[in-house]
């Protein structure tokens, strides 16, 4: 698939998420199949004040081509200066960030906000699309409070967008209900550049249902692939064959949770990476007869090794 001037190899990816898209998650989902991972959203003011936390945001997977990154601000020149900074050090594509529901982020008229800011979104597109060459994607919402996320689009077609993300809930659902394909099929309608749905993919069947009934182009997956790295295994090959790929097997998963775990220590050390995966091994354990318990343990455990046998024990029961 074709984002202005870069080519992704396929149209099934990851989508950018806050906590979860690290380094190390975006490189297991890009080996079972996702096309394009982004990096967790990345602050522009952040990264012009030379911010460490910002800088370890970004760095890139070994699997990562091309490399896509995700910023997040409301000032046009600060986020324009931060994307031709990244682009001298290799970047193919940049993703503004005009959906995150969160309270601080909203609180500071960013993230999905800006979405009732017509003028403001028209002027950051601009910008940040004449000051590089890559291309300037950017991921909406249907909406803050109410729907506009057709008006929205057609703006950031206008200045300059390559391709527009968009997720089928307003900001005030959050994450409630049902996700409203209808208005990824508008936008869909309303605009030439490629649409990209997000929104309640978690199978084959999923991603295959929102192609067909909404037209976009590509599918995001995000809630869908924590703890499942496989989905995106599964979508591929649903949309190539038709058929279902078995759901992975209790050794995979064991496998890939001890995997993941092993090299977020390598990544970030043990004591960060113990912290993290206390929430990356509820999603990988979610199902399971006695996950609830087994949560329990691992939100006490304090070294891998307690985690590997806490894990071991709950999948071979």
């Amino acid at each position: 698939m074709k984002i202005g001037n870069v080519t992704a190899d396929g149209n099934i990816f990851l989508a950018p998420m806050a906590g979860v898209t690290d380094k190390v998650f975006r490189n297991l989902c890009r080996e079972q199949g996702a096309a394009l991972s982004y990096t967790e959203m990345v602050s522009g003011k952040g990264l012009m004040y030379n911010s460490k936390n910002t800088e370890s945001l970004l760095e890139r997977g070994e699997s990562e081509v091309p490399y896509a990154v995700q910023l997040f601000g409301s000032e046009p020149e600060i986020l324009s200066e931060a994307m031709k900074r990244l682009e001298q050090q290799g970047v193919e594509i940049f993703d503004i960030n005009m959906g995150c529901p969160a309270p601080k982020i909203v609180k500071n008229g960013e993230g999905s906000a800006l979405m009732d800011k017509p003028l403001l979104v028209g002027e950051i597109v601009k910008k940040c699309a004449e000051g590089v060459k890559a291309p300037v994607t950017v991921k909406i919402r249907k909406g803050f409070h109410s729907e506009n996320a057709v008006e929205i689009a057609r703006i950031c077609e206008e200045s300059g967008a390559a391709a527009i993300a968009l997720h089928g809930r307003t900001r005030d659902e959050f994450y409630s209900g049902a996700a409203d394909w209808k208005i990824i099929k508008q936008v869909k309608e309303a605009v030439k550049i490629p649409v990209i749905g997000n929104g309640d993919v978690t199978s084959g069947e999923r991603a295959a249902a929102m192609l067909n009934e909404t037209g976009c182009d590509a599918v995001m997956v995000g809630r869908g692939a924590m703890g499942n790295p496989f989905v995106f295994r599964e979508i591929n090959e649903y949309l190539k064959t038709g058929a279902k790929h078995p759901k992975p097997t209790f050794e995979e998963r064991l496998n890939m949770a001890l995997k993941h775990m092993e090299l977020l220590a390598e990544y970030k050390g043990e004591r960060t990476a113990v912290r993290e995966m206390r929430s990356h091994l509820s999603w990988y354990i979610k199902g399971l007869k006695g996950a609830a318990s087994a949560r329990t343990e691992i939100n006490r455990a304090e070294t891998r090794s307690e985690m590997r046998d806490i894990l071991k024990r709950l999948f071979s029961e």
